[in-house]
């Protein structure tokens, strides 16, 4: 525990037996459940799991396990027993996995296999489901590649315990050691999609988007559909978008970036970046949809559509005054007025758009 707060460690792992030992070996002491998720491994990670789980029981001994709180019924709170059923329903949404634990209710560290390999973000959300389902206060994210230095997990869930924030982003790119260590491609490739995350989440000081060293406070968990994350490496830009439409509050903290520690990294940057970057521009006008028109108005929802559809409009007068540039022919002055309107002003809604998101969502910045 940590200031009498649950703490758990969801593991995503993947052909990682020459890494995950390091890592359970190294989980701070406070931390009170390790679920790894181990996502169909082929190698011998499920055995290194296994091992750790029986060495670990022998030292420990029985636990409590800390069970879902049941609510006491009442004239006033059937929307929370809604909530709870609903809640207790949803793992038939997420793909088939099983436990391999013999004493799961003692067992420290717990063991979930997927029986197909979906991919790292389902990892994850299988994960969170469990400690959702177990009351967990607050839920870490560390891969079982060994680049998260379990040191600086304190530093990672303070703001959730001690200062009620609901999701913590680790950031490397802050660290003065970040162009030293980070290979420059993926620094590029980690730019260019936080800089689209920061437009399409409305999270607008997050800096390093792809950083999947996080921390998740239980009300946060129940905030959002879990089983609806997405499924690969676009994971931590899904979840941005996903509790910014909830209202929940955001903090990022420096962390060091870790490479070269025996990792083999199974992420293609050539095939991340277009991926990532599609579930951005839809999940963008999902965001404004729903925030900023089911959930609550806001002008910015008439400032960003009236900007696209402005947008739109002006293409063919671009189409034009490009064509009379490579062709060197001259524009009719009824073209130049409606290209220079059209442009200018779609720009300057947008402008005003981007400005009043900004100002809106400095509230969830912590």
């Amino acid at each position: 525990m940590y200031n009498n707060k649950m703490i758990a460690v969801v593991v995503p792992a993947f052909n990682e037996e020459k890494q995950i030992g390091h890592v359970l070996k190294n989980m701070p002491d406070f931390v009170d459940r390790i679920v790894v998720i181990n996502d169909c491994s082929t190698d011998k990670t499920r055995e290194v799991v296994l091992e750790f789980i029986n060495d670990d029981r022998k030292k420990r001994g029985k636990k409590i396990d800390p069970k879902q709180k049941k609510i006491t019924q009442n004239i006033y709170n059937a929307a929370d027993i809604i909530l709870q059923k609903a809640q207790e329903g949803e793992l038939k949404f997420f793909p088939a996995s099983k436990i391999i634990n013999e004493h799961p209710e003692t067992d420290r560290i717990i063991l979930i296999d997927q029986l197909q390999n979906y991919g790292n973000g389902k990892a994850i959300a299988r994960g969170y489901k469990w400690a959702q389902d177990h009351d967990i206060d607050c839920t870490v994210v560390m891969d079982g590649d060994g680049q998260m230095d379990p040191s600086e997990m304190e530093s990672i869930i303070q703001p959730i315990i001690e200062e009620g924030v609901d999701y913590v982003k680790g950031n490397r790119l802050i660290h003065r050691s970040a162009w030293l260590v980070i290979p420059q491609i993926r620094y590029f490739g980690n730019s260019i999609l936080s800089i689209l995350t920061k437009i399409a989440s409305g999270y607008w000081h997050i800096s390093d988007a792809q950083c999947g060293y996080t921390a998740i406070s239980i009300r946060a968990l129940r905030a959002i559909r879990i089983y609806k994350i997405f499924k690969s490496y676009g994971w931590p830009n899904d979840m941005l978008i996903k509790l910014n439409i909830a209202f929940c509050t955001i903090k990022e903290v420096e962390i060091k970036p870790v490479y070269q520690v025996g990792e083999k990294s199974k992420m293609k940057i050539y095939k991340v970046i277009p991926t990532v970057s599609w579930l951005l521009f839809k999940s963008f006008f999902r965001r404004l949809w729903i925030k900023y028109f089911f959930r609550d108005f806001h002008p910015l929802f008439l400032l960003y559509n009236f900007s696209f559809l402005l947008g739109l409009i002006c293409m063919p007068y671009a189409y034009k005054v490009f064509q009379s540039f490579v062709h060197n022919y001259k524009l009719s002055l009824e073209t130049l007025f409606a290209f220079s309107f059209l442009s200018i002003t779609s720009f300057q809604s947008l402008l005003f758009a981007m400005w009043m998101d900004i100002l809106d969502n400095e509230r969830l910045h912590k």
